[in-house]
C-alpha cells in the first residue's frame, strides 16, 4: 500500500522511529533506528505489513533491504520479527550471499533463526535474489544522465557533483532535471 514516507525523522527509538509527514507522526519499525538522522528529512522505505490482529509499518533506509524483508516473509516460519532480527544485525548484500551459497551456519547466527529455520529460508530463496540486475538498470540510468550533462559541455567534476545525490529509482529525464537543478544551487 505504501512504497515510501519522506518526512522529518521526530523520534529515534531503540525499535523504531517517528516520520512526521504532514503533521501525522508514522511510527515506523526498523531494524536499525540510529542509520536515520533525528531532526532531518529523510526517505524511509516502507513495507505495510496487515495481519487480523496487527497493523504495522515496517521502514528501510535502502530499497534493497525492503525488498530482501519482504522476501524474507515469504518464507514458511519466517515473520517480520525474525527478518527484521536478520536485517538488523546483518548486511543485505552478506545475506544474499549466504543464501546463494547455502551457508546455513550464517543464517543460524540470527536471533530466531535456528538451522532448520536457516534451510527452509535457502531452499524457498537461492536463486531469487538478483537485486544486482536492477541496480545495473538503475546504474545505467545514471550512466545516461552523466553522458547526457557530458554533451551539454558539463565538466567531470561538475557532473560527478551533480549525480552524487540522486534517487536512481526515478526515470532517466526526472534524473536529468534532478542533476541541472541540483547545479543550479
Amino acid at each position: 500500500m505504501y512504497s515510501y514516507l519522506n518526512g522529518l525523522i521526530t523520534e529515534i527509538n531503540p525499535n523504531n522511529i517517528v516520520v512526521e509527514v504532514n503533521n501525522i507522526g508514522y511510527e515506523v519499525l526498523t531494524p536499525n533506528p540510529y542509520d536515520f538522522k533525528l531532526d532531518e528529512n529523510e526517505k524511509v522505505f516502507i513495507y505495510h505489513y496487515v495481519r487480523e490482529d496487527m497493523i504495522r509499518l515496517y521502514g528501510f533506509k535502502f530499497q534493497d533491504a525492503k525488498k530482501l524483508f519482504i522476501k524474507l516473509l515469504s518464507v514458511k516460519g519466517i515473520g517480520p520479527k525474525s527478518a527484521i532480527a536478520i536485517l538488523a544485525t546483518g548486511n543485505v548484500d552478506d545475506v544474499i550471499s549466504a543464501i546463494e551459497i547455502g551457508n546455513v551456519k550464517f543464517l543460524s547466527k540470527f536471533p530466531g533463526i535456528g538451522p532448520k529455520a536457516s534451510q527452509q529460508i535457502i531452499l524457498d530463496l537461492k536463486g531469487k535474489l538478483n537485486f544486482e540486475a536492477e541496480r545495473i538498470i538503475l546504474n545505467n540510468n545514471i550512466s545516461e544522465v552523466e553522458e547526457a550533462l557530458k554533451s551539454l559541455g558539463y565538466k567531470a567534476k561538475e557532473i560527478k557533483k551533480a549525480v552524487k545525490g540522486l534517487d536512481n529509482s526515478k526515470p532517466t529525464n526526472q534524473l536529468l532535471k534532478d542533476a541541472l537543478q541540483q547545479m543550479l544551487k
